[in-house]
């Protein structure tokens, strides 16, 4: 992943915006050293943070009917 600085950013962004495009590279943006933002390509990371649980869970059981047979006993 690449660095830049958030003043050479600024100087420059629309270079870098078009590397990112063109690279389908991260771009992790720095101040002080420290990261402030990350620049990603459009469609990367869609799947990443909506569908990062799919396929992790099973269904064991029936998920319909009450957990319990009886709901009177509860009371």
């Amino acid at each position: 992943m690449k660095k830049v600085e958030v003043g050479s950013f600024k100087a420059r962004y629309l270079a870098v915006i078009d590397e990112v495009y063109a690279r389908r590279e991260t771009v992790l943006i720095t101040k002080h050293g420290r990261p402030v933002a990350k620049l990603v390509p459009a469609g990367t990371d869609t799947e990443e943070i909506w569908d990062f649980l799919r396929g992790k869970g099973v269904v064991t059981g029936d998920v319909v009917s009450p957990a319990l047979a009886d709901w009177g006993k509860l009371k």
